[in-house]
């Protein structure tokens, strides 16, 4: 049970990951997938790595440089500008869906101007889903570079475009619908130096 804990993945550059295992029945017309991180790095990092045998980039969620996001469906992107918080740990949700193929993103419980991504895109099901790093091939294909290193927590992957509400409560860490990837039922495996330990602070 991760409730109230984090993964700290130790080491910058990193090999190390962790693997998330969703229960994945068909593919998504529409997603939400939400995580709180807290690092010191500058260079690009990966957040939330969701590939399939066809498509490395089926979801990313990958920080280039400082104040800025990529949210990637289907291996296209769309870029969205966040004020860095250094100093404290940032709560980002990403949403999709299929048949507006509008794509919504939100900092620290705040949206961000939404932007067109993907419109009649389905995403695969049968998934790699990691933390840590970004996927070049299903499964694999790590550039050290684009590792994670700091803090992670709180990640959820929903089914659907989380209402406004509800990404305000994932944000406040309320009472969430069910998810496909839960935090405090998350099926995992650490791959490599990634330590779980409580939470400093709320």
């Amino acid at each position: 049970d991760l409730y109230r804990k984090v993964f700290v993945f130790r080491k910058d550059p990193s090999d190390a990951f962790v693997v998330l295992r969703a229960k994945l029945e068909q593919p998504l017309q529409n997603f939400t997938v939400c995580l709180r991180a807290y690092t010191h790095l500058t260079r690009p990092y990966s957040l939330f790595s969701y590939a399939t045998k066809t498509q490395d980039n089926e979801i990313l969620l990958f920080k280039p440089r400082p104040e800025e996001f990529r949210f990637y469906v289907g291996g296209k992107h769309v870029t969205f500008r966040a004020p860095e918080s250094h100093w404290d740990w940032q709560h980002v949700c990403a949403s999709w869906e299929s048949a507006t193929g509008i794509a919504e993103f939100w900092v620290n419980g705040k949206p961000w101007p939404r932007k067109g991504l993907q419109k009649g895109y389905t995403v695969g099901a049968t998934a790699a889903i990691l933390l840590g790093q970004e996927q070049d091939s299903f499964g694999g294909g790590f550039d050290l570079y684009n590792s994670f290193s700091g803090e992670l927590s709180d990640v959820y992957l929903w089914d659907t475009a989380l209402s406004p509400e509800k990404m305000r409560a994932a944000y406040l860490s309320l009472r969430l619908p069910p998810a496909l990837l839960a935090w405090k039922s998350l099926s995992y495996e650490v791959k490599g130096d990634v330590v779980v330990k409580p939470r400093l602070r709320e």
